[in-house]
């Protein structure tokens, strides 16, 4: 089947095209994090503080695959992700816990809306919440977790995602990962300091109050006035940009990514052995 998982007039797509959304990729990464089960797997099995273009590779490859790519890149690559997460486990967590898909999964859905809106400058109405949001629970669903663990419609949705925010309470780990992602280790040196800053200023900027409180953020009304400014130019430049320009973050991945998954059939195809008088023995195990 050749077919994808959407259809490009979805808002998932329509949304999720866009290259800047990776700009806010840290709001949804902390966010994740702060809840303490998914941070002590991170902080005990990840390698985002070692190779931050590897892991930033493996999840946008992810993303794009699952929204753009065939049912059949989807899936292959999500059975991928679901057995590499067999081994994320530890004291109280399991990175194919339910709970901890559903938490992952609303964070890529809230931030997208978040971010999408303030860039072009639109608000979607209730309809398009609700089909964005169904859309959106592919990110857990692919990955095994049962559909009825997803709150059902959008505003079930509202409501667990403000109580989440509500009492979640970021531990050590929290920190430490955040230290991380707002500080990677690039090979590019002092050049990728501007992006880094107006990632960061995003991502304190976009993150909600009382997450923002407990890392221990500044904010205030200086900070403010900079991020409005930033948002604000953002708005006015990026959408003016050609489609190809802002969509080549998802040319890319999706172009890396194929290769990967071709390279990873490659290796899993069985050898026909071949015995001296030519008849094939079948495959080798």
């Amino acid at each position: 089947m050749t077919e994808g998982l959407f259809q490009d007039d979805d808002l998932i797509r329509v949304i999720s095209r866009e290259g800047a959304l990776i700009a806010a990729g840290g709001v949804a990464s902390l966010l994740q994090t702060a809840h303490p089960k998914v941070a002590q797997g991170v902080y005990d099995h990840s390698y985002t503080a070692d190779d931050p273009l590897r892991r930033l590779q493996n999840t946008m490859g992810w993303l794009y695959t699952v929204q753009f790519g065939t049912r059949e890149e989807a899936e292959r690559f999500s059975a991928l992700v679901r057995k590499g997460h067999e081994k994320v486990t530890g004291p109280g967590y399991e990175a194919n816990d339910p709970e901890l898909q559903v938490w992952v999964a609303s964070t890529l859905f809230a931030v997208a809306v978040q971010f999408y809106q303030l860039l072009f400058r639109r608000e979607f109405d209730a309809r398009e919440l609700a089909d964005f949001y169904r859309q959106a629970k592919i990110y857990a669903t692919i990955l095994g977790c049962p559909e009825d663990r997803m709150p059902a419609t959008y505003p079930e949705f509202r409501a667990y995602y403000a109580e989440m925010i509500a009492t979640i309470q970021i531990t050590d780990a929290s920190r430490a990962i955040a230290e991380q992602v707002l500080n990677p280790r690039l090979p590019f040196g002092f050049a990728a300091a501007p992006g880094l800053m107006m990632i960061r200023l995003i991502t304190v900027g976009l993150m909600p109050e009382p997450i923002r409180v407990q890392y221990g953020w500044t904010w205030d009304a200086r900070r403010r006035r900079r991020f409005d400014r930033l948002v604000r130019t953002l708005a006015v430049v990026y959408p003016r940009l050609p489609a190809p320009v802002r969509t080549l973050p998802r040319t890319y991945y999706l172009r890396t990514t194929r290769r990967m998954l071709a390279k990873v059939a490659e290796q899993r195809r069985p050898v026909i052995s071949v015995k001296s008088d030519g008849a094939e023995e079948g495959p080798a195990a």
